[in-house]
């Protein structure tokens, strides 16, 4: 299991990573949404063979925390049962899609994501980092998303296949949107790609079927803390949910199925319209506008605690806060409004800057911090 210690891939069920808790196990669901019986049996498994904790990405995947070495097949089998995996290790790398949670049955966002992911073994060999993205609503909801490959709405109406880093993008006939995202995703592989990683770093000129000068539809505004009408959406603190938790929502709410969402927001459908302790359901919560990486001691880069600073901060912070254990940023990649970047067990403050960036201060203890925001 030593190979499990890696950095700088990304973990999945058959690839679980180390980290300062126990082995982490991602899971994909397809299409976002998890069964009653799936998120029963997957919080289960979460208690029995970790430590009861699960994580929401911003791939809108489920992390479960601190398993433990000799309990990882076990885990692995029942989520094997519980078709939350790919029996394939590799096309299980490969499941990276990214839809909107919104989704309808038969609408395009679901046809499109059906039919890649019953076709995931025409693909290349690709970086784990790389992704799909069906954002394929009346309006786009996923544009802050990172995606390599996408099917977007045109401002004119049409479906697009559009590369990341890209202002536009080609317009697509019906029925050949996943044609369309595997054949870029294999120029991508062809034309030296996996050497930058990323689409958006990849300077070569797109090939002249996949360029074009269709715009994005105008963004919508995206799931939001409260009724819903699929059922109910709730916000995770920093993404993260006692299984245990989950498990009693699930039999109390007699709700059918979870969406998980790239927001730390979890939609249940068809949940009534209550208040859950632990939860956000107020649009104006601060936390809703916090970040914060789980930190020391569970991430072994981490040299600082990260959460319970931020949940002292939120509300003391106009705009968004991050608190990011390392400089890597992995809660929150972009720019906030308020960085705080640990280094060597203090902190560095950064303004409207990722996690890494140009400090306004440094070294600073917690006191310092809260005393600076006037949270002491």
């Amino acid at each position: 299991m030593s190979g499990f210690a890696a950095k700088g891939w990304c973990p999945d069920a058959w690839h679980p990573m180390m980290a300062g808790d126990g082995l982490l196990v991602r899971v994909k669901p397809r299409l976002g949404r998890l069964t009653r019986e799936q998120v029963l049996g997957l919080c289960d498994a979460a208690v029995t063979h970790g430590n009861g904790l699960i994580d929401m990405t911003r791939r809108a995947n489920l992390q479960i925390r601190g398993v433990r070495e000799n309990g990882w097949q076990a885990m692995l089998d029942r989520l094997l049962a519980l078709n939350l995996v790919n029996a394939d290790p590799v096309v299980e790398t490969r499941r990276n899609i990214l839809v909107a949670p919104d989704w309808r049955y038969g609408d395009d966002s679901h046809r499109i994501a059906s039919e890649l992911q019953q076709r995931l073994d025409e693909l290349p060999d690709l970086p784990g980092k790389v992704g799909f993205v069906i954002d394929a609503g009346q309006a786009s909801t996923l544009r802050g998303e990172a995606g390599d490959f996408r099917i977007e709405r045109g401002e004119g109406g049409s479906l697009i296949l559009r590369a990341d880093g890209r202002p536009a993008g080609v317009a697509v006939a019906a029925g050949q949107e996943a044609d369309a995202l595997i054949a870029l995703a294999n120029w991508f592989a062809m034309s030296g790609g996996a050497d930058v990683g990323r689409m958006v770093r990849h300077g070569i000129a797109l090939p002249d079927w996949a360029h074009g000068d269709h715009l994005l539809a105008p963004s919508t505004a995206r799931i939001a803390p409260g009724r819903h009408d699929l059922g109910m959406v709730y916000g995770l603190p920093f993404g993260r949910i006692e299984a245990s938790m989950l498990a009693g929502m699930m039999e109390s709410l007699s709700t059918w199925a979870v969406r998980i969402t790239p927001w730390r927001l979890l939609l249940l459908e068809g949940a009534p319209a209550e208040r859950i302790e632990g939860l956000l359901s107020d649009i104006e919560d601060p936390l809703l506008r916090a970040e914060a990486c789980p930190g020391a001691p569970c991430c072994p880069q981490a040299t600082v605690e990260t959460r319970e600073l931020a949940r002292r901060l939120a509300a003391h912070v106009g705009g968004w806060l991050h608190v990011s254990g390392c400089a890597k940023g992995c809660a929150h990649p972009r720019a906030a409004d308020v960085t705080l970047t640990g280094r060597n067990g203090r902190f560095d403050l950064s303004l409207n800057a990722p996690a890494g960036g140009p400090s306004i201060r440094s070294a600073l203890g917690p006191a310092e911090i809260l005393a600076h925001f006037g949270a002491a």
